[in-house]
């Protein structure tokens, strides 16, 4: 924390714009706590500041030319992520800081609402490009005050230099647009395909020919994805995010029972973003605000670890009831075979029978052939005595 100094406002040098910013972060000298606790910590193309959430004229700052290296600590139980920045030694200049003297040669910083990834990436691109080496062109003056004219010889050379500039931009636009030729020729073989199948099968279309139907159309994927370019990053980009996963899932999780893994909805999301793919951490940070912005989806952890996503609307004690009536009418059941009778994954189908065994309605046989559940006859016994 010797590193860095008082500063009156974010910009000062010449040439700096500012490149990424993110709020809700502490600092750490070494590994101590310090007073800075939550403020935002902004990434110029010259230095690196914070700047405190609640009084404005605090802030600190360092020159990026001062970073040796940086890394990355990702978050834990009940910890948050957190980028260490690792520092050369103090300069003999330094101006007036917050810290005199510090032990350690290195800071963290705690990103508590996320966005530690976006801000790590762009922290690198900086240290790689070392834009703050770099000087602005002095303008150059005539050596004489007589004004230079080009003459007709000087506005043809400069007509000619537009017309190949304008060359150039055309043949640009022209490779774009063959681009998107190629891209919309398979989009319209795709939409031919669909047509003449359902043209040939008349309404009579089979389970596997709706599964097909469906692959199509997931294939074609999210018509605007939500980006940390478009929507910003930190609690408004997650919940922009949250809204969106929960609408294109509702349906996909509906046929599934009402119950999808995470995994399986993180495969089927990037697959309908395209390019546009998406981290497992921004996929969880998502899903868990889906309760909080009231939607149809919910993430749900079970106690073995297993995440899943549930629709709101589904009654936990229906679907214990249900798995209790099957199991009560084929005597026994294992996973598999539960899993074949409603049509679920086997790992769905193993939670809802350990849900329905920690209700006191189901008890297990573990033996070689592996986890067998039957009805707990307790509870008959007691309905009949």
């Amino acid at each position: 924390m010797d590193r860095f100094i008082w500063v009156d406002v974010t910009g000062g040098n010449i040439g700096e714009t500012n490149v990424i910013q993110q709020s809700g972060v502490r600092l750490y000298d070494g590994n101590e706590r310090t007073e800075f606790d939550c403020g935002v910590l902004i990434l110029t193309t010259h230095r690196l500041l914070w700047k405190d959430s609640k009084d404005q004229t605090c802030i600190i700052a360092i020159s990026l030319s001062q970073i040796i290296y940086v890394e990355e600590q990702p978050s834990g139980f009940a910890k948050s992520a957190k980028i260490v920045i690792h520092l050369s030694p103090v300069p003999a200049n330094r101006p007036q800081g917050p810290v005199t003297h510090s032990s350690s040669s290195f800071v963290r910083t705690s990103f508590r609402e996320a966005g530690q990834v976006e801000f790590m990436r762009c922290l690198q691109e900086e240290l790689k490009q070392r834009r703050w080496e770099h000087k602005l062109p002095t303008p150059t003056k005539p050596t004489t005050g007589r004004i230079i004219r080009t003459g007709i010889v000087g506005i043809e050379r400069n007509i000619q230099l537009k017309n190949k500039a304008t060359d150039q931009n055309i043949s640009l636009a022209f490779e774009d647009l063959s681009k998107l030729i190629e891209k919309a020729k398979d989009m319209v073989n795709l939409s031919k395909s669909i047509a003449e199948k359902i043209r040939l099968k008349k309404g009579d279309i089979t389970e596997d020919e709706t599964i097909k139907f469906k692959s199509y159309l997931l294939s074609m994927g999210i018509p605007d994805p939500v980006t940390r370019e478009t929507h910003g990053t930190g609690n408004k980009y997650y919940s922009e995010l949250a809204r969106q996963l929960a609408e294109v899932l509702q349906q996909p999780i509906q046929e599934c029972g009402g119950m999808m893994t995470l995994t399986d909805a993180y495969c089927r999301v990037n697959r309908a973003r395209g390019m546009q793919l998406l981290s497992p951490e921004d996929l969880v940070n998502a899903c868990r605000l889906f309760e909080e912005l009231n939607l149809s989806v919910r993430l749900r952890a079970f106690d073995s670890g297993v995440m899943v996503l549930q629709l709101s609307s589904q009654n936990e004690q229906e679907i214990i009831k249900q798995c209790f009536e099957l199991v009560e009418q084929t005597g026994s059941l294992t996973a598999n075979e539960f899993a074949q009778v409603i049509g679920v994954s086997v790992i769905l189908a193993k939670q809802r029978l350990l849900v329905t065994e920690r209700c006191g309605k189901l008890c297990r046989d573990e033996s070689v052939e592996g986890l067998r559940f039957y009805p707990n006859l307790f509870l008959t016994r007691d309905a009949a005595s």
